[in-house]
């Protein structure tokens, strides 16, 4: 289905997603946040293959989910560093993706792009008007969110939550060391 743009968005996705699996997880098996990941071994074929596609498909100006989350993916593989990652951009796909797939998980995704570029306060607001109880990635998030605000109890708490419902030992550990590696990380960022 070559002229799909949806099925060349979902390619995309994949791509761009496989090309950082290597770095997700530490040799002791502890998760990497995309923020702690060397991105260096992020397998440059694989994120310029996705590149390629995800411009074709923004050259057919038809987007629909899966391009766009793609195009959000291409923009983090863009980025040299987490601090170099073009946030406003990120955040501008995720409204356009909100648009297209009003999903309370969108919307959790977009408020932590938000939460990038207006600060943890704002995003906090966002992800508090979601109905995602039964969702650990919600309290994962707000119990970042509230870390990031000193309200160390909440997040505990949260962090507690978001730990329970993990669906692997990495992101178990990693929740209960109250989003933190067991251990300092190197980075080539």
């Amino acid at each position: 289905m070559p002229d799909e743009p949806e099925v060349a968005g979902l390619l995309a996705l994949l791509l761009l997603t496989e090309s950082r699996r290597a770095s997700r997880i530490r040799p002791d098996g502890s998760l990497a946040l995309l923020g702690e990941q060397d991105r260096s071994g992020w397998d440059r074929s694989l994120i310029e293959e996705g590149q390629g596609i995800v411009r074709a498909c923004l050259r057919r100006n038809h987007p629909g989910p899966y391009q766009l989350q793609a195009a959000i993916n291409a923009v983090h593989a863009d980025a040299p560093t987490i601090d170099q990652t073009a946030w406003s951009q990120i955040v501008a796909l995720y409204d356009h993706l909100l648009a297209v797939a009003p999903t309370p998980i969108v919307a959790l995704n977009r408020a932590i792009a938000i939460g990038e570029v207006q600060g943890a306060a704002t995003a906090l607001a966002l992800v508090d008007e979601l109905d995602l109880d039964n969702y650990q990635p919600f309290h994962a998030t707000r119990a970042d969110l509230l870390r990031r605000l000193n309200r160390n109890n909440e997040a505990a708490a949260a962090y507690e939550r978001a730990a329970a419902m993990a669906p692997t030992d990495a992101e178990r550990e990693f929740l209960k060391l109250g989003g933190r590696s067991r251990r300092p990380t190197t980075s080539t960022q």
